[in-house]
């Protein structure tokens, strides 16, 4: 392996199953929605809303064809997703 591929291996990790799953229930449900709750996205996934809410920053800086920002903090963190 080259040094470049190791460089890139290294900034690119790989998310876990749960960062998958949100991710794919992000991925079926962004075009017809733009704003989440943590504790809706856990209540689908059966995780807890802080499952979802610690799993989320990885979302938010892995390269994917979603853009997930934190938005509010009202009875449950709120992510904004736009694709």
């Amino acid at each position: 392996m080259s040094a470049a591929s190791q460089a890139q291996a290294v900034q690119a990790p790989t998310l876990t199953d749960k960062q998958e799953a949100i991710l794919a229930f992000l991925r079926e449900n962004a075009p017809t929605k733009t704003y989440f709750k943590s504790r809706l996205i856990g209540d689908e996934l059966d995780m807890s809303a802080k499952e979802v809410g610690t799993n989320m920053p990885a979302l938010q800086q892995a390269d994917i064809d979603l853009d997930v920002e934190k938005w509010g903090y009202s009875s449950s963190t709120t992510w904004k997703v736009t694709a």
